[in-house]
């Protein structure tokens, strides 16, 4: 019994420790270089960051206690307390970071660099690179399994999804899809993987393993122009931000059939959903609004204006 107990009190010494949720949506504005900091309770924006030139993909370390801010024009990843509001530290991250995914373990940023056609990955404690990946054509999203195991980065000009092991580095699948894949989003198993395809209008459905297509259906009509994608937490349901049609769809996660569509801001761009799964968040780029939708009705709360070209958001709840 008191080997039991002494097992158990390791476990808990051991766990990380998870910083108290602030309760905030943090929001990039790419054409400001601004952070807009909203209350999540009330809907209502706080304050705005000065944070640094062409602010995009943004989100958590794993414990929540830093927020990181990619800085598209500095090269840049800015490393923010999301308690204070303070700009850390930065650093140096390639060329033109754009979108970047957190290993759930490690805490490594997996950085898609899009002028150099490469993904990197750095230990944002000390700004080290750790690995450099050569990838297609302008890199663009970023995604990585939930037990770590596979990173898979979108290429826009390369038209590929190029699913990358971890800890080895390696390029095990590349998987040709239609004209320029921006974002991509993992099943809580790791085997599905769901990417927009912006000019070709389409989601896609791949098998991760076997590096193939399972299905592919156009999400709207010729203004639909497919940026994020996030599923459920039920994983029955995708929504997918239409960018220049000015709504989110709403589809069956299984068939890709369109369910509805959602009215929002113009040129819908980001996605985020709370932990509850019962509210999503977008950045309407044209708009300078953030909507709020409530996932049960499929309808769209409010708009909340923001800065500049919102880009990309992260949630602390």
């Amino acid at each position: 019994m008191k080997k039991l107990l002494l097992f158990l009190f390791a476990l808990v010494i051991a766990a990380p420790v998870i910083a108290a949720p602030t309760g905030r949506i943090f929001v990039t504005n790419e054409k400001d270089n601004t952070i807009t900091v909203i209350d999540g309770k009330t809907n209502t924006v706080e304050t705005t960051v000065n944070v640094g030139k062409q602010p995009r993909g943004i989100g958590f370390s794993p414990d929540h206690s830093e927020l990181y801010v990619a800085l598209g024009d500095e090269d840049s990843i800015a490393v923010i307390d999301p308690v204070s509001l303070k700009v850390l530290r930065k650093f140096k991250a390639g060329s033109d970071p754009e979108a970047f995914a957190i290993h759930p373990k490690t805490g490594y940023l997996y950085i898609s660099n899009e002028d150099d056609a490469k993904a990197s990955a750095y230990d944002p404690k000390t700004g080290k690179k750790i690995v450099e990946v050569p990838v297609g054509l302008e890199p663009e999203g970023v995604a990585i399994s939930p037990d770590g195991s596979k990173v898979i980065v979108t290429s826009e000009s390369t038209n590929m999804l190029h699913v990358i092991s971890v800890p080895g580095h390696q390029i095990i699948n590349n998987i040709l899809v239609p004209a320029r894949p921006r974002s991509v989003t993992f099943t809580k198993d790791g085997k599905t993987a769901y990417a927009t395809a912006e000019i070709g209008g389409d989601i896609i459905k791949v098998d991760v393993d076997k590096g193939k297509i399972l299905k592919e259906n156009p999400v709207g009509g010729d203004k639909a122009k497919p940026k994020d994608v996030l599923l459920s937490k039920d994983e029955k349901t995708l929504y997918v931000a239409g960018g220049r049609a000015n709504k989110v769809f709403v589809l069956n996660a299984d068939t890709l059939d369109v369910i509805t569509s959602i009215p929002v801001g113009k040129r819908v761009w980001g996605l985020a959903m709370t932990r509850d799964g019962k509210r999503l968040y977008t950045t309407d780029g044209v708009s300078g609004t953030v909507s709020v939708i409530d996932t049960d009705k499929n309808e769209k709360i409010t708009a909340i204006k923001v800065g500049s070209f919102p880009w990309g958001l992260a949630i602390d709840d």
